[in-house]
């Protein structure tokens, strides 16, 4: 089975945004109410409730005089909050694999709410070719419980059976995300290469066979006319109208930042992705590598300035989100993504397998000490990448025989 997801955008009356906020609202508090009860059942030693025991709690709340307001929004959703709540907590124990705790979801910041489409059909309807009483065609409908039937511009085709749909704000403008289920047979890529990739600031990505992909420069392009903007928001009276208004304004840019990235990444994702049926990439700890510099105010770390720099750059391109496109990209065209250990790729020589950290004698420039072999330093990493990678795959069928 195959999943994906489209993505469009609504075109929502000022009633029907209304009525999205309040839902997304409760969602909200839902997820912030069951997070403290469960932080205080930890506190006192008794563990944690379990999902069906927060469900119970919710149909409490709406159907008591304190919280009823949450029985005017769908249930849906708020059940959906409790169960990636359950899930995150869940994470958070997991002791070979743990993850960060759950936090308390503020205002305005990720609002969502999501509907299942399985195993009730019914829950969501949409009208794709909708007309008026003088037979003209209007743009598509899709219809929300509570909310009811709202506009939406299909950009690409839906198809297939509906497993969720969530809504979502971001920019100023609510979107609906449909993901849908088919059945597919096991794909074969129709090629059969293998590629190392090395991520980097100076270049966006290097590949083994010499492919470059310049440098994601979303954020650097628009920095000085978002600093101005956000001095124009540091002048005006916090919560005031026309403090809104710059801050939405604001919000804007970081959304058309975003978007510009993602293009990119997608773009550069899909090219790789139908030309090689295996790509390696170092499995890089982005989280890690982006942390402040060490220190405290009173006693700053050193380079703090520089290492504030090199974390702009490193957000910036996006890392983390080209190795998940890239993932289920290869992974719906039957390749694979695999991932090898960072350490010294960038000082090793592919040629005599020497490991020296003189051999970097610039940013650009590999010269190995031992043999004298000399390259560019991203390609010469992405090569070293591409062999760990075959190197560890060496005894999985249809992986040694592929070649760069």
């Amino acid at each position: 089975m195959l999943r994906k997801a489209v993505r469009y955008r609504l075109e929502t009356t000022p009633e029907q945004e209304h009525l999205l906020a309040r839902a997304a609202g409760c969602v909200r508090f839902v997820w912030n109410r069951a997070l403290a009860i469960q932080k205080s059942y930890l506190e006192h030693g008794c563990g944690i409730l379990s999902y069906v025991d927060m469900a119970n709690c919710l149909t409490t709340w709406r159907n008591g005089e304190s919280f009823g307001f949450l029985s005017e929004s769908p249930v849906h959703p708020q059940q959906w909050a409790l169960k990636y709540l359950d899930r995150a907590l869940q994470e958070a124990f997991d002791k070979s694999n743990p993850k960060r705790f759950p936090a308390f979801k503020k205002k305005g910041l990720h609002d969502s709410i999501r509907y299942p489409g399985y195993p009730d059909p019914e829950q969501i309807k949409i009208d794709l070719k909708p007309q008026d009483a003088d037979g003209r065609r209007l743009l598509p409908k899709i219809f929300l419980p509570r909310i009811g039937w709202v506009k939406f511009r299909k950009s690409c085709t839906i198809g297939r059976e509906i497993r969720n749909v969530t809504v979502s704000r971001s920019g100023g403008h609510w979107t609906v995300a449909i993901q849908i289920e088919k059945e597919v047979l096991d794909p074969v890529h129709p090629s059969t290469t293998a590629v190392g990739g090395d991520r980097g600031v100076a270049n966006l990505l290097t590949l083994s066979d010499g492919t470059l992909f310049l440098p994601v420069t979303a954020y650097r392009d628009l920095q000085k006319r978002l600093t101005r903007e956000q001095r124009k928001l540091a002048h005006k009276v916090k919560f005031s109208a026309n403090w809104k208004k710059q801050k939405a304004k604001i919000t804007r840019f970081h959304q058309r930042i975003a978007e510009i990235r993602k293009n990119v990444l997608h773009q550069v994702s899909t090219a790789i992705s139908k030309n090689h049926a295996v790509v390696v990439l170092e499995n890089l700890k982005v989280r890690n590598m982006t942390g402040a510099a060490r220190g405290t105010v009173e006693q700053p770390g050193p380079n703090i300035r520089q290492k504030a720099g090199l974390n702009k750059s490193i957000l910036d391109q996006g890392w983390g989100m080209l190795k998940a496109m890239l993932e289920y990209k290869l992974r719906w065209s039957g390749g694979m993504l695999l991932l090898v250990d960072p350490a010294y790729t960038s000082q090793s020589c592919p040629v005599c397998g020497v490991v020296d950290a003189g051999n970097r004698p610039s940013q650009e420039v590999f010269h190995c000490l031992h043999c004298g072999h000399e390259a560019h330093t991203d390609l010469n990493a992405a090569r070293n990448i591409l062999a760990r990678g075959l190197q560890s795959t060496a005894g999985r069928a249809g992986v040694a025989c592929f070649a760069a």
